[in-house]
């Protein structure tokens, strides 16, 4: 378990932005957990500048985490099955 960052605010009532520490900038779909260990959702996009990217959490529920904490992330694996953009060649 590794922290994301710190959540900056809500969008809606299942969404929420987190500015994320370059260095620890965790991958796609990784499940997001606040300082209890309770799980709060996934991580669905990245985006902004690259010195301090921002990262949008879909949680399950009503989006518990207030603007200023921090959250953590544990990385899950994606299956070869489910990735985009996977190149497979063929011999000719």
């Amino acid at each position: 378990m590794k922290v994301v960052g710190r959540a900056m605010s809500t969008y809606g009532r299942r969404m929420l932005i987190i500015q994320c520490d370059a260095a620890q900038l965790p991958g796609l779909y990784s499940e997001v957990m606040d300082r209890r260990t309770k799980p709060v959702g996934k991580i669905m996009d990245v985006f902004g500048n690259v010195k301090t990217p921002y990262a949008l959490v879909l949680s399950h529920g009503p989006c518990s985490v207030r603007p200023g904490e921090k959250v953590f992330a544990r990385e899950t694996r994606t299956p070869a099955t489910a990735r985009s953009g996977s190149i497979r060649t063929t011999a000719r």
